[in-house]
C-alpha cells in the first residue's frame, strides 16, 4: 500500500525514527505541540530528552562528545521532529550547524561546550544574516578586532534562531580587509558568549515557525577570547561553505516532515469526513489533488535521498543539495495548500495542526536561502552565465 513512509530504508535508521517518535509522544504530544507553537515557546524538556537520547549530537565525532552517525541519520531525525513541531526541527538543524562549527579544528570553545550541546544541557546558535546582508551575505557589516587577546565585535545579526536561549553564538564577522576585491576573504567565525553587556538579544515574532525562537542579536563591543576563533582567521566562509550543503538538505528534510504530516492528516480526514452519503475521499475532486501530492512528495524524497548519498560519498553536492531544498520546499507548499483545501474550514481551525503546517511551510521557500538564489546557483552549475 502506498504511504508517505520512507521505503527501503536501513533498519538502523527506521529504528532511529521510532526512537524520535517515542520521545515526542512522551514529551510533546500533538495538542501540546500546537500549544507550544501558539505560545511561541521553546520546549526545553523535549530538547533535553532528545539530547539525552543522543539525537542532538548526530554527525559529530563521538571522541569529541558527539553521537556519530551520518547525514542520512540527521535527516531522518529532523524529518520526524518536523512532523510534530516544525519549529523544533529548525532548532535541530541549527544545532547541527553549530555542532559542525564546534568540531572544526582549533575551535577554542569545543572542549567544554560540545558535549553539553550534544546532550541538550547547553545551546549554541550561529549568526550569519544581517538587516542588509541575507542572500548577499558578503555585504555584512559586522566587524571584529583582536586586541589584548580578545576579539571585540560590533554589528547586528538578524533572523537568528534560539539566540535567546544560547550560551554562545557563532558570529561571522569581517576581521580583515577584502583582498583583490574578493569580499569572501577576511571573514572569520568567532564563538561569542551571550552572557555579557555587549550582547543584546531581542525576539522577532513571525507568523510561521513561531516556536523556533527567531531573534535579532546586537553586538556593541561584545568580547570573545582569541581562542574562540573557528578555524583560520579570514577563512570563515570556507568553513561555512563545507556545511551549507548539509544545511540545505536538512532544510529539505524539514519540508518533507511538514509535507508528510499535512498529507497524512488530509488523507485521514478524507476517509472520515462524509458528504452526500459517502467519504469525501471517494470524490475525484478530493482524490486527484491528494494523488498529485503523493506523487510529488515521493519525487522530492528521492531527490533528497540522492543528495544525502552524494554528501556521504564525498561527491560534489552543491547543485543537488540546492535542488533538494528547492523541490522539497516548493512541493510542500503545494501539498499543504491542497491538503488544507481538502479539509475545508477545519484545516484553518486553530485546533487543527494543518494551519500550523500551512504557516510553517511558507518560511521554507526562502530559508535558509531563497529559492530564487538556489535557482541562480543551479543554473550556474549547469554552465549558464552567472546572473548576480
Amino acid at each position: 500500500m502506498l504511504t508517505t513512509q520512507p521505503s527501503r530504508e536501513p533498519a538502523e535508521r527506521s529504528a532511529l525514527r521510532t526512537v524520535v517518535r517515542g520521545i515526542l509522544d512522551r514529551h510533546l504530544p500533538g495538542p501540546e505541540a500546537l500549544e507550544t507553537d501558539r505560545r511561541g515557546t521553546f520546549s526545553r524538556v523535549t530538547w533535553e530528552a532528545l539530547g539525552q537520547a543522543g539525537l542532538l549530537g548526530i554527525g559529530a565525532d563521538e571522541a569529541l562528545g558527539g553521537s556519530g552517525g551520518t547525514v542520512g541519520d540527521a535527516v531522518a531525525v529532523t524529518e520526524e521532529v518536523a512532523r510534530r513541531l516544525p519549529s523544533l526541527a529548525v532548532d535541530h538543524v541549527l544545532t547541527g550547524m553549530a555542532m559542525r562549527m564546534l568540531t572544526s579544528p582549533d575551535c577554542g570553545a569545543t572542549s567544554s561546550l560540545l558535549p553539553r550541546v550534544a546532550t541538550g544541557e547547553a545551546i549554541a546558535s550561529y549568526g550569519l544574516s544581517e538587516p542588509g546582508a541575507g542572500t548577499d551575505l558578503l555585504a555584512l557589516r559586522t566587524r571584529a578586532e583582536l586586541r589584548d587577546g580578545q576579539w571585540h565585535l560590533h554589528g547586528q545579526k538578524t533572523w537568528i534562531s534560539l539566540a535567546h536561549e544560547a550560551e554562545v553564538v557563532f558570529v561571522l564577522a569581517r576581521t580583515d580587509p577584502a583582498t583583490d576585491g574578493r569580499r569572501a576573504r577576511g571573514l572569520s567565525l568567532i564563538a561569542v558568549p551571550t552572557d555579557q553587556p555587549g550582547v543584546q538579544v531581542t525576539r522577532v515574532h513571525l507568523a510561521g515557525m513561531r516556536a523556533a525562537g527567531t531573534c535579532e542579536v546586537f553586538l556593541d563591543d561584545a568580547v570573545a577570547p582569541a581562542e574562540n576563533l573557528v578555524g583560520e582567521r579570514g577563512k570563515g566562509l570556507r568553513i561555512l561553505s563545507q556545511a551549507l550543503d548539509v544545511e540545505r538538505v536538512m532544510a529539505a528534510a524539514i519540508s518533507l516532515g511538514i509535507g508528510r504530516a499535512a498529507l497524512d492528516l488530509a488523507l485521514s480526514y478524507a476517509h472520515e469526513r462524509e458528504a452526500f452519503g459517502a467519504p469525501i475521499g471517494a470524490l475525484q475532486a478530493v482524490q486527484h489533488p491528494l494523488a498529485d501530492s503523493m506523487a510529488e512528495f515521493h519525487a522530492a524524497r528521492a531527490l533528497v535521498d540522492l543528495s544525502v548519498r552524494r554528501i556521504e560519498e564525498g561527491e560534489d553536492a552543491i547543485a543537488h543539495a540546492g535542488m533538494a531544498k528547492l523541490v522539497a520546499s516548493e512541493t510542500t507548499a503545494r501539498i499543504v495548500d491542497r491538503s488544507m483545501r481538502a479539509m475545508g474550514a477545519m484545516g484553518l481551525a486553530e485546533e487543527s495542526a494543518m494551519q500550523m503546517y500551512f504557516r510553517d511551510a511558507r518560511l521554507q521557500l526562502f530559508s535558509p536561502i531563497s529559492n530564487e538564489m538556489i535557482r541562480n546557483l543551479v543554473a550556474e552549475d549547469a554552465g549558464l552565465p552567472r546572473s548576480y
